[in-house]
């Protein structure tokens, strides 16, 4: 099940909601949301709810076992336990094929690559329980005695499958005594409808025509017009960010409807003056846990220059691996390594005597060309796409088609451009800002309030009908 399904939007939410706000006990709101996450996770594939139980169990007994121990020789080893038997399951469901795969072409063995079907969500609640374990071994949360606990905080089905990586000290307290409150009700669906709309509307859109401009096979797309490319790559730019951030929005605005709040995980990246500024920006859940359990682990900015880029090289080949088991992102987290090693040595200080203008053209570029090797999992793919751009491969600049396609999209794009900038939230501000002062205005934007929820709702149900399954790009890191 995915959020932008029908079944989801008019029958398991609103079920789900209903008995929810009935019962009035917070340990039995609990149970209810741990029921439906648990339906909602075995929806697809009911195998692999048995290895979410079994991670959290093994994070649990091991927090209990930090938690219960003053002997730091004690708790140390039940951390290393943790880190190990963890990141072992991860690597075995996530990266043993890729390594088999390398193992093969060094060796010849095994014959056959070991394929093993990747269970949906485990990058993202693997570092959830790796975060609570490490947190409560740094006394920063205490560990919760209650296994059920653990197990709702890790598979809340707002955001199980695709973060944003929900650290447990930000929503302990949440867990245990939590409050309703219209306005944030309100607020909760008005995002999650945004969120639905990104992502049916835009999102959804945007793969139409990166279909349209980049054919599939590596001879069909050195035979694409370059300017078919160009708008094929920026159109996969958009939707990378429109699909990813409408999930974040849905499952923020689901955590409101019930209670819960989690932190922003998209800050408008294509508006950052920098690559560094772009990373504080783009799923900042996910930088913020190699910044505090990876990068100041190992000394952060704390030691000499080589160490500190030694220690970003770890970051960023980490950051890569994470995205997947493939050459193309391990590349593609190296790519943005050389970048940020070149911003902290000098480029950040001409970036900031420099016109904001030009610092965000140039991060847009950067990123432009790294969404490229992100896409491609065959590496030969993405020079022969870079070549394509500028006319190497002996293609056209232009084509019929490709005019088209651009003219049948021209407003489709500035939409999409739109929807990737605060410009919408700046004039939301500014309509309140004069109805505070002007009676008439301010009864416009409260229709506004209501009626904009309900006509992307409307929206988005047109476009879901006849297609109902059209799961979010991240779902398969």
């Amino acid at each position: 099940m995915v959020f932008s399904s029908l079944i989801f939007v008019y029958a398991f939410l609103p079920l789900c909601l209903l008995i929810y706000y009935l019962v009035k006990d917070i340990r039995v709101r609990n149970i209810v949301l741990l029921i439906f996450s648990l339906i909602f996770y075995t929806w697809t594939n009911p195998r692999y709810i048995i290895l979410l139980v079994v991670m959290v169990f093994i994070n649990w007994g091991c927090a209990l076992g930090i938690g219960n121990n003053r002997r730091p020789g004690v708790r140390k080893r039940w951390l290393i336990i943790d880190l190990v038997a963890s990141l072992g399951i991860l690597g075995v469901f996530k990266y043993l094929g890729f390594a088999s795969s390398i193992l093969q072409g060094i060796t010849g063995f095994p014959k056959d690559i070991i394929e093993i079907t990747l269970p949906i969500g485990i990058s993202f609640y693997t570092f959830q329980l790796i975060s609570y374990v490490v947190d409560v071994y740094r006394d920063e949360v205490d560990a919760e005695e209650n296994y059920f606990t653990v197990l709702l905080y890790a598979g809340m089905f707002h955001q199980c499958i695709a973060g944003p990586i929900v650290r447990y000290q930000d929503v302990a307290e949440e867990i245990h005594d939590r409050s309703l409150d219209m306005e944030e009700i309100s607020k909760g669906i008005t995002r999650f409808t945004i969120g639905l709309a990104k992502k049916t509307l835009l999102a959804n859109g945007c793969a139409t025509a990166i279909n349209a401009l980049v054919p599939e096979g590596l001879d069909s797309i050195a035979g694409t017009s370059a300017l078919s490319l160009w708008l094929g790559m920026a159109f996969y730019m958009l939707q990378i960010y429109l699909d990813f951030s409408a999930y974040s929005d849905m499952a923020i605005g689901m955590g409101l409807m019930t209670g819960f709040h989690f932190k922003e995980n998209f800050n408008y990246p294509y508006t950052a003056t920098s690559v560094t500024d772009f990373w504080r920006r783009w799923h900042m859940s996910l930088s913020s846990f190699f910044r505090d359990y990876v990068y100041i682990p190992l000394g952060g900015n704390r030691c000499g220059k080589a160490r500190q880029i030694l220690n970003l090289f770890v970051v960023w080949f980490l950051t890569g691996l994470w995205h997947g088991a493939s050459w193309n992102f391990i590349l593609w987290g190296l790519f943005f390594f050389v970048f940020l090693v070149i911003e902290k040595v000098f480029l950040l200080r001409v970036l900031e005597s420099i016109p904001k203008f030009l610092g965000r053209i140039y991060a847009v570029i950067v990123v432009f060309f790294g969404w490229i090797i992100f896409k491609f999992t065959d590496l030969s793919y993405i020079g022969v796409v870079i070549k394509g751009m500028f006319c190497a491969n002996g293609n056209a600049f232009v084509s019929y088609e490709t005019g088209t396609t651009f003219l049948n999209n021209i407003f489709f794009i500035l939409v999409c451009i739109i929807a990737a900038t605060p410009i919408v939230k700046l004039l939301g501000k500014l309509l309140y800002s004069i109805g505070k002062r002007n009676k008439a205005v301010m009864v416009i934007k409260s229709v506004l309030d209501v009626a904009i929820p309900v006509i992307l709702l409307g929206l988005s149900t047109m476009a879901l009908v006849g297609n109902s399954f059209n799961p979010f790009l991240y779902f398969q890191f």
